[in-house]
C-alpha cells in the first residue's frame, strides 16, 4: 500500500495509460471503431462534442464502453483506465441546435447497436492525457475533427428507428420505452445526449453529464410511479460494493423515502485528510423540487438501483443507503461505479430482522468492523429515522 493510504497511486495509473496509448498512435488519420459519442458542458450552448474511437479497427471496441460487462468480468481500475486511455477523442465544436455533417455523424453512432466503423481525419496528432471525473467514464488523448466519413453503415434497432423517427414523442416517454424493451442507461444516456430523442423543435445536444443524471431521473420516476402502489417490505439490510465504493442498504416497512450519506474515508479520492468525511442529500415520498446539490450524480445513481430492486420485489419501502469509499478507489471511474455497486450490494441476499432496532445494531457493528467508524455520528443526522421515530405512519391511520 502507498504511503498515502491507497491501494495504488492514481498518478502512475495515469501515466501509465498515457503511455500505453501513446506507443499505438503515430499519426493523424485513422478507421477506427467507435462505440460512443462524448458531449462536453463548458462554453454551452457551442459545446466540443468528441467521437470516440480506438485507433484501428477492432470487433471488441464495444467494451470500451460497457460498464454492465466491465462489472460482470469484475475489471480492475487499471484495465479500465486502460480500455477508456486508448479511445481517441477526435471532437469539434457545435450548437446545441447545430447541424453538420460531423453532427450527422456523431447521431448515427449514438444511434448503432455496435461501434460504428469510421474514418478520422485530425487537424494534429492527439494530445495525450487521461481525464478522470466523478460523472464521467474517463476520457484519453484527444485531437481536434478535420474529416470524418462512415466506412459502414450503423446497425440501428428497428425500435431506436422508431422513437427516433417519432417527432411527437417526448425524451422522457421514449427513454422509458426503450428501458422497458431491454436497452440499458448507458446506451440511453448516449441516445439522449446526441439529440435524437424528443419532440423535434426540442431537440438539441445535451452534455454528457447531464444527460447520464436525465436517464437514471427519468426512469426512476417511472419505476416509482409502480412501486408507491406496492405492499410494504419487511426490514432489510444489504451490504455490498465494487472497486472500494461499499455500499450498506436499509430497507423499513414504510412509504417511499430515500436517503443517501457519501463517506469519504482517509485516502480515498477527494479527501487526503486523515478523518472521515461525507455528504447527504433525502427525498420524501412526494420526491424532490430541486436538484441533489450534495451527492449530485452518485443520488440519482443509487437511487435508480435501489427502485430496480423494488420494482423487482414489487414492494415499496424507505431506504437508507450509505456509501464508503475507500482508498480502493483511488481513480474516479464515473457515476456507473455507483449504479453498478448498488446493483452489485443488492443481488447478495438480505439479513432480515424483526425490528428497527435490531437493524441498526448490526449496520453499527457492520461498520464499525469494516470502516472502524461509528455509524451513530450520521444515524443522529438520518431524516428518515427522524421521521420514524417522531411522525405517525401511513399505516398507522389505516389500521
Amino acid at each position: 500500500m502507498q504511503s498515502c493510504g491507497r491501494v495504488f497511486c492514481p498518478i502512475l495509473a495515469r501515466a501509465e495509460a498515457i503511455l500505453k496509448v501513446g506507443r499505438r498512435i503515430s499519426k493523424d488519420n485513422f478507421v477506427g471503431s467507435s462505440p460512443t459519442v462524448f458531449i462536453g458542458h463548458n462554453f454551452y450552448p457551442k459545446l466540443y462534442v468528441g467521437i470516440l474511437s480506438p485507433p484501428e479497427h477492432r470487433d471488441d471496441a464495444w467494451i470500451y464502453d460497457a460498464p454492465h460487462c466491465w462489472v460482470e468480468q469484475n475489471l480492475t481500475i487499471p484495465t479500465i483506465l486502460d480500455y477508456r486511455s486508448s479511445l481517441i477523442n477526435s471532437r469539434f465544436r457545435a450548437d446545441i441546435k447545430g447541424k453538420n455533417r460531423f453532427l450527422d455523424i456523431s447521431r448515427e453512432v449514438g444511434m448503432a447497436s455496435k461501434p460504428v466503423d469510421i474514418e478520422i481525419e485530425l487537424k494534429e496528432k492527439p494530445k495525450f492525457r487521461l481525464k478522470t471525473d466523478a460523472y464521467l467514464a474517463p476520457t484519453g488523448p484527444n485531437a481536434r475533427l478535420k474529416k470524418a466519413k462512415l466506412v459502414e453503415n450503423p446497425r440501428v434497432d428497428s425500435r431506436i428507428e422508431k422513437v427516433v423517427s417519432d417527432i411527437d414523442l417526448v425524451a422522457n416517454q421514449a427513454l422509458v420505452y426503450l428501458y422497458k424493451h431491454g436497452f440499458n442507461e448507458n446506451f440511453l444516456t448516449k441516445l439522449l445526449s446526441t439529440g435524437n430523442l424528443g419532440i423535434k423543435a426540442n431537440r438539441k445536444l445535451v452534455p454528457t453529464r447531464w444527460s447520464i443524471t436525465a436517464t437514471d431521473d427519468s426512469i426512476s420516476k417511472y419505476l416509482l410511479g409502480k412501486v408507491r402502489d406496492y405492499d410494504f417490505c419487511g426490514y432489510e439490510a444489504y451490504f455490498g460494493g465494487h472497486l472500494g465504493n461499499y455500499f450498506i442498504v436499509l430497507f423499513f416497512p414504510d412509504v417511499w423515502s430515500y436517503e443517501l450519506f457519501e463517506m469519504y474515508s482517509p485516502g480515498a479520492e477527494w479527501n487526503l485528510s486523515n478523518q472521515y468525511k461525507y455528504m447527504t442529500d433525502y427525498e420524501s415520498y412526494y420526491g424532490r423540487k430541486g436538484y441533489a446539490e450534495n451527492c449530485g450524480g452518485g443520488y440519482y445513481a443509487a437511487r435508480f438501483a435501489v427502485l430496480e430492486k423494488l420494482f423487482r420485489k414489487k414492494r415499496q419501502a424507505s431506504v437508507l443507503v450509505f456509501r464508503f469509499i475507500t482508498g480502493e478507489y483511488a481513480v474516479p471511474l464515473g457515476v456507473w461505479v455507483v449504479r453498478e455497486a448498488v446493483r452489485k450490494t443488492l443481488r447478495n441476499k438480505p439479513i432480515e430482522f424483526s425490528s428497527e432496532d435490531l437493524m441498526l445494531q448490526y449496520a453499527r457493528k457492520l461498520v464499525k468492523k469494516k470502516f472502524d467508524y461509528k455509524l451513530d455520528i450520521l444515524l443522529r443526522r438520518s431524516v428518515i429515522l427522524k421521521k420514524s421515530k417522531n411522525q405517525m405512519r401511513l399505516r398507522d391511520f389505516l389500521g
